[in-house]
């Protein structure tokens, strides 16, 4: 089936929004054929209203709350894996990314119970896990854009290949966001190349710098959600995160990423090291 549309709406979104209709889709108890024909085309689904707004509302306070307390303490490593830490213009301190927090924030962990989450992989990713203590478990992003904030975009990646830093081959990575805030395209937010999912290693390697290489790209499709929706797509795609077009409070978007692990189990603990990518980070300011 064809979800292919030539209206142009709006000419200032990116050319593949006005090419490329984004369904309104919703996730009951599990997948249709439709919803995985989508996403196998495509390399990417978006579910409206998959929570409430009140849902999103309460885990964007558990998450305020969790990084309140991870300032008092100071905190710059769980598990081995770092926190990326900034200040407001005020001059108070936040994390732009904090790792493992459903290990953190029982109400987070209480929410990747939702059986939906099940169904999902067991649809596009069947055999595969939510790894709470694996990799860097469920880890909430927090976008802002000013002069105190580290993290306010991110390069052209695919997250397939952080299994070469673990010696593994590139393999299919189920990336699964969900939006405690709203993200309109003025706020930044995910972007990406459809269909680059079916792309070879090697054009996974080449096409683009990875991390370092921000620059728009003309088939880019810019992905907006509101609070309480879901985002899914294939780690092999090509995608972005780009910079807010405003900026201070205006311009924060917080979303948190589920840990969607197959292959050996793997954990994480206080004793792990921390992974060598992490130190490339460093090199772009993270």
């Amino acid at each position: 089936m064809s979800h292919v549309q030539t209206a142009a709406s709006d000419p200032s979104l990116p050319r593949a929004n006005r090419v490329i209709a984004i369904p309104d889709f919703r996730l009951e108890e599990r997948l249709t054929p439709e919803h995985v024909d989508f996403f196998e085309t495509y390399g990417f689904i978006r579910f409206r209203r998959f929570a409430t707004r009140d849902a999103a509302a309460a885990l964007y306070a558990a998450f305020n709350a969790l990084t309140a307390d991870l300032v008092a303490r100071d905190t710059s490593v769980i598990n081995g894996v770092p926190l990326i830490k900034g200040r407001r213009d005020d001059g108070t301190a936040f994390y732009g990314r904090v790792p493992f927090v459903s290990l953190q924030r029982e109400e987070f962990r209480s929410f990747l119970g939702d059986p939906r989450f099940q169904a999902i992989i067991d649809d596009l990713a069947p055999g595969s896990r939510i790894g709470h203590d694996e990799r860097d478990g469920l880890v909430v992003n927090c976008f802002r854009n000013h002069a105190g904030a580290k993290y306010k975009n991110l390069g052209w990646h695919t997250d397939s290949l952080r299994d070469l830093a673990y010696f593994e081959k590139p393999r299919r990575y189920l990336n699964v966001g969900f939006s405690l805030t709203d993200s309109p395209t003025r706020v930044g937010g995910l972007r990406l190349l459809p269909c680059t999912h079916n792309q070879s290693i090697a054009s996974m390697l080449t096409t683009k710098t990875h991390f370092f290489d921000m620059t728009p790209d003309p088939n880019e499709l810019a992905i907006t959600t509101e609070a309480g929706d879901l985002t899914l797509h294939d780690g092999r795609l090509w995608h972005r995160t780009a910079l807010a077009q405003v900026t201070g409070d205006a311009s924060e978007r917080c979303v948190m990423y589920l840990p969607i692990m197959d292959g050996p189990l793997k954990r994480k603990t206080a004793a792990s090291a921390t992974p060598a990518y992490f130190h490339l980070k460093k090199l772009l300011g993270y």
